[in-house]
């Protein structure tokens, strides 16, 4: 029903930065939420960060200052810039978003397929 296609991930320098892009499309009614969790290699999914319908945004504490969340309504395309990169934030970075594709329906959850961020010391 909804797909969402992310890009921008790939390996670089502590200290440097990069722009993840997450795009949807398919039957979408409207959007009630849009953002990023990351999984690293033996932890469980954690989220980074969030933006609403409102461009209410939140962030985990460790991405603070760091990374900004932002969207392009008219290209349903949700972005993470992440700066100061860290080696601890090497993981695959997931989108997601949580979507209305029919008023007959509540909103359902969906998820990129997932792009490798790699921080070398």
């Amino acid at each position: 029903q909804v797909q969402l296609v992310e890009s921008g991930g790939g390996l670089v320098q502590a200290g440097g930065s990069l722009r993840l892009s997450c795009a949807a499309s398919g039957s979408i009614f409207s959007i009630i939420s849009m953002g990023w969790y990351r999984q690293a290699p033996g932890k469980q999914r954690e989220l980074v960060a969030v933006i609403t319908s409102d461009d209410s945004t939140n962030y985990a504490d460790s991405v603070k200052g760091r990374f900004t969340i932002s969207r392009d309504n008219a290209k349903i395309t949700v972005y993470l810039q992440m700066n100061s990169l860290k080696p601890e934030d090497t993981a695959v970075y997931y989108c997601n978003a949580l979507v209305i594709v029919a008023l007959t329906t509540g909103p359902l959850n969906f998820w990129g397929q997932g792009t490798q961020v790699t921080v070398s010391s």
